[in-house]
């Protein structure tokens, strides 16, 4: 792995970065994301960017980070033991949108890239990433359109593509103490290299850049459908179902507090409000029932 490849994929995580933030940007009437810069004591950094208070998004978080060091930490290892004392550089875009709407879903997205090296042997690459949507009150269309997206990003790539990582996104983002998944899904892949560089990186691109196009139109339809106190404490109380993901089994805070990332922008992530509530269960024939007994199951949503 040479210079001019790390190069070129900090490059493209740095304008898809600016290029989602001037979208999401775009659907507010006067709020902004505000920048904050930032070093680690380990080696590298990162550009973390939060936008709070908006009209359409309550908190969102687009951080680019790209740290380095001696060791990777035990979450990334404990499946890797021939990544052990390797020195190693990782560096992605990862965000996290919590709108005011209960209507709006929350969406998710990432884009990474990983390298290992150790003198004298091969360096030890991968790619990974993709997106998924949360939503409380869901619609059929906005779930069809997230996954024909997802299915667009993969085309190029294979038609058995987004089946497989579409499969991988649903057994990835399920809380098995829940038993169900924290939303609709999407797209997950992780240690992608048996493609070589040039045609990994090329498939890490076409996740990321997808993901507005996934997300956007969703925002635009719902962002004025009224609500009430009632869709509010229900989007609040499923919060609380992403706190719980985030701090129990996603690999990428894990990573991040393992290697001694930047917590503020490793926690961006939360929302900022959520609730919970003892043993509460939708009422029978609710909208919030729907959610339960029609969504948060795996299930083939294109009919593929």
């Amino acid at each position: 792995m040479n210079t001019d490849n790390i190069t070129q994929v900090k490059n493209y995580l740095l304008n898809l970065q600016d290029q989602i933030c001037t979208a999401l940007e775009g659907i507010e009437a006067e709020t902004r994301f505000i920048e904050d810069l930032w070093d680690r004591v380990e080696g590298g950094g990162g550009r973390t960017r939060v936008l709070a208070n908006g009209q359409v998004i309550e908190q969102g978080g687009v951080n680019f980070s790209h740290v380095s060091g001696f060791k990777l930490p035990p979450s990334a290892t404990a499946k890797r033991p021939e990544l052990a004392d390797r020195q190693f550089q990782a560096m992605g875009v990862s965000l996290v949108i919590h709108p005011n709407n209960p209507y709006v879903p929350t969406s998710h997205a990432n884009v990474r890239f990983l390298i290992a090296e150790k003198p004298g042997e091969p360096s030890i690459w991968w790619f990974g990433g993709g997106f998924d949507l949360t939503p409380f009150y869901p619609f059929k269309e906005d779930v069809l359109h997230w996954h024909q997206t997802a299915r667009e990003a993969c085309r190029p790539f294979g038609d058995d593509i987004y089946p497989a990582y579409k499969k991988c996104c649903d057994e990835y983002f399920f809380l098995k103490h829940r038993n169900e998944t924290r939303g609709v899904g999407g797209l997950f892949f992780d240690d992608l290299n048996e493609w070589g560089f040039e045609r990994s990186f090329a498939f890490m691109q076409s996740v990321g850049n997808h993901y507005i196009d996934a997300y956007l139109p969703i925002i635009q339809k719902r962002k004025d459908t009224p609500y009430g106190d009632r869709e509010r404490d229900f989007q609040l109380y499923r919060r609380g179902r992403y706190v719980e993901f985030n701090l129990v089994y996603d690999r990428g805070t894990l990573f991040g507090l393992q290697s001694g990332g930047r917590t503020e922008s490793i926690l961006m992530s939360m929302p900022p409000v959520a609730h919970w509530k003892y043993n509460w269960q939708p009422e029978p024939g609710s909208a919030e029932a729907v959610l339960y007994e029609e969504y948060l199951k795996p299930q083939n949503w294109l009919g593929d």
